[in-house]
């Protein structure tokens, strides 16, 4: 069956990305996305079959050898880098797939509105809240919700970016915060359930139990759909970072797929370069008498 997107690229309409995420859905097939931080990356994501391709800041540090968590850092600009990722390594080889763009709504120096016509001039169909201020928690969440860099201003961006009609994928970590991107009108909530275990440089002790993982995500989407029916829900981190862990919370909750970034990115390259090199280092050579 030809594909009916073939000769489509970016950037698409809130609309378009929708219609496609709605196809994959009737087709019998999940929804997955993958992050890109690297050209290489997009282009076989792509060539895997992914329906999304999202561009964080975290990618950058993530392939050049560094935690994810780096993102959340004040080691950079996010904004300018996940731009950047964008112009001149992931939008240049995507071929079709909507590709969107990781913004970091709390940072304090960005006027959203502004920044948000610079991310759909560049080609991306659409955003992504991260860095995201709603895996951090304790006393430093409540120092940022007081002084003006809370979750509140990923949900404002959330709806500026639908006025915008660009498409809106957002991370939550629990269902107040998916209430409110509901209403918001985001289009797809993530339920993100923690830093990536596994690998070299994924997190071991700070992650839950996938049974955790399972409950916590179909919290999050009962209170997501709770408030808007057409909210397409997808699951996100912490000890999901198997296609046999993914397949476990598809069937335990109403998730319709998942969105890995370490766990399709990082480990890929961790996994297969390791095993090919190893490989090269035990063919045969000639030694000189």
């Amino acid at each position: 069956m030809p594909n009916p997107w073939t000769g489509i690229g970016n950037p698409y309409t809130r609309r378009e990305v929708l219609d496609r995420l709605h196809a994959t859905l009737d087709r019998g097939e999940p929804i997955i996305a993958g992050g890109a931080g690297t050209g290489i990356s997009a282009k076989f994501l792509e060539k895997g079959g992914v329906d999304l391709i999202i561009v964080y800041n975290s990618g950058r540090f993530r392939m050049s050898g560094h935690g994810s968590t780096a993102g959340l850092m004040a080691y950079s600009d996010a904004n300018a880098v996940a731009m950047e990722i964008g112009e001149y390594e992931v939008l240049p080889v995507v071929e079709e797939v909507p590709v969107i763009c990781g913004v970091h709504a709390t940072d304090p120096r960005r006027r959203m509105w502004h920044w948000l016509q610079k991310v759909k001039e560049m080609g991306f169909s659409g955003i992504n809240n991260f860095p995201t201020h709603c895996i951090i928690d304790g006393e430093f969440r409540q120092i940022l919700e007081e002084t003006g860099m809370g979750v509140q201003k990923e949900v404002e961006t959330t709806a500026l970016a639908r006025k915008m009609d660009l498409f809106t994928i957002v991370y939550v970590g629990n269902p107040d915060e998916a209430k409110a991107m509901a209403q918001a009108g985001a289009d797809v909530v993530i339920a993100h359930v923690g830093t990536t275990i596994g690998g070299t440089i994924g997190v071991d002790k700070a992650a839950c139990s996938l049974e955790e993982a399972a409950r916590r995500t179909q919290e999050i989407v009962s209170a997501a759909v709770a408030v808007r029916k057409d909210v397409i829900c997808l699951s996100h981190g912490g000890p999901i970072s198997t296609p046999e862990d993914a397949a476990y919370i598809n069937e335990q909750t109403d998730v319709v797929g998942f969105v890995g970034a370490s766990s399709l990115e990082r480990m890929a390259f961790e996994k297969s370069l390791l095993e090919l090199t190893q490989k090269f280092k035990q063919i045969s050579v000639k030694r000189k008498s």
